[in-house]
């Protein structure tokens, strides 16, 4: 009797460590456009997140529990990201690394600070996503107001007596981009002279084109992304337009070349100083190249995401989302592949910086000497 006794206790420790071993696990979520016309964005994410959860897991994982990571899908369509958030809450995730585009990271980030979840976006730009009051929402990027200045002063400086079109998508990131620089572009005495509104999603822009056209503009600021942006620029110069376009850092993805061609020549954006050449970023970076694959745009952004999260959790013992967030928005250094980076009281990186990169040759890659 004793002998089965010992066997059933046995038994039960395996059950109950089999139990433990089996809790002894996070999930975290990323959530972007992993399908649809912005999906070469999605992939960055999807890309960075898993490299980042695989690193960290070889590394020991976060506070000895080994990360498993849910990938959601909103297609940048603020209704599906909402449902994407339910479904991650649903899935008992403890924080979200995502989403991409400004119009799913809002909505989103409503649901996500009801249940207790934090929220790091790599991508998102748009002011209002800090600016809401809500406990949970940090990014890892900079934000449009900073990235318009720069634009906007630039097209002063440079276009200065000359005729400027702005455009937007009608997007909160595209619109958003467009009134921060137009807004620095007239504060700098400037006054643009056509200002556009365009359906994302179309493929036909000739008639926004002529229309330019008949204006004589001669500087083109596109408040959107590289899909529609590149199909403009294309019509554009079928149509014999030699204005330079501009834009802000949805342009920096391979695709654009892909959709743009030859166009694309020329065309200059604003972006976060080239992460891939960060010295932190450097293993990182050799091991995405092993597997084949260039950590281009956002994914060492939605890595960092990851490695902002893991620091404040291992720093906080445990994965309670306002602790987290409170230590993240305290101001503590975080050591990313982005380099030494921390955030203010808001959730928003600290002294955010933009440079300008040139499209040649099917590449992008930054010019100093734009100013």
């Amino acid at each position: 009797m004793k002998k089965y006794l010992l066997s059933g206790v046995a038994l039960g420790l395996a059950a109950a460590l089999s139990v433990s071993a089996a809790w002894a696990e996070i999930k975290i979520g990323v959530a972007g456009p992993i399908t649809g016309q912005y999906a070469s964005f999605g992939e960055q994410l999807k890309r960075g997140a898993e490299m980042a959860v695989k690193d960290l897991n070889a590394a020991g994982g976060v506070n000895g529990e080994k990360l498993t990571l849910e990938v959601g899908d909103d297609a940048c369509d603020p209704k599906q990201a909402v449902a994407v958030a339910n479904q991650m809450v649903s899935k008992g995730i403890k924080f979200m690394a995502g989403h991409f585009c400004s119009g799913s990271s809002i909505p989103a980030s409503a649901v996500y600070a009801e249940e207790g979840i934090v929220q790091i976006t790599p991508a998102s730009t748009n002011p209002k996503f800090t600016e809401q009051g809500l406990w949970n929402t940090n990014r890892v990027v900079g934000r449009d107001d900073a990235q318009g200045l720069v634009a906007g002063n630039f097209l002063a400086k440079t276009f200065k007596g000359k005729k400027i079109a702005i455009l937007d998508d009608k997007s909160p990131y595209g619109k958003g981009l467009a009134d921060e620089t137009r807004k620095a572009l007239n504060a700098a005495g400037v006054k643009e002279t056509m200002n556009e509104s365009y359906t994302a999603g179309e493929k036909d822009y000739t008639a926004l084109v002529s229309k330019m056209k008949d204006a004589g503009i001669d500087a083109v600021y596109v408040g959107g992304y590289h899909t529609e942006g590149g199909l403009i620029l294309r019509q554009m110069r079928e149509q014999g337009m030699t204005a330079q376009m501009i834009s802000g850092d949805a342009f920096n993805t391979a695709e654009f070349w892909t959709i743009a061609g030859p166009a694309g020549e020329g065309m200059i954006f604003t972006f976060a100083p080239e992460p891939r050449n960060i010295p932190a970023a450097k293993a990182v970076v050799e091991e995405f190249k092993a597997e084949n694959y260039d950590p281009e745009g956002y994914t060492l952004y939605a890595y960092a995401a990851i490695q902002a999260w893991a620091q404040a959790a291992t720093a906080t013992k445990g994965t309670d989302g306002k602790a987290i967030s409170k230590w993240l928005r305290a101001g503590n250094t975080l050591k990313t592949v982005l380099g030494d980076i921390s955030l203010n009281e808001k959730g928003d990186i600290k002294d955010a910086k933009y440079v300008w990169y040139k499209w040649s040759n099917g590449k992008y890659a930054e010019d100093p000497s734009l100013k």
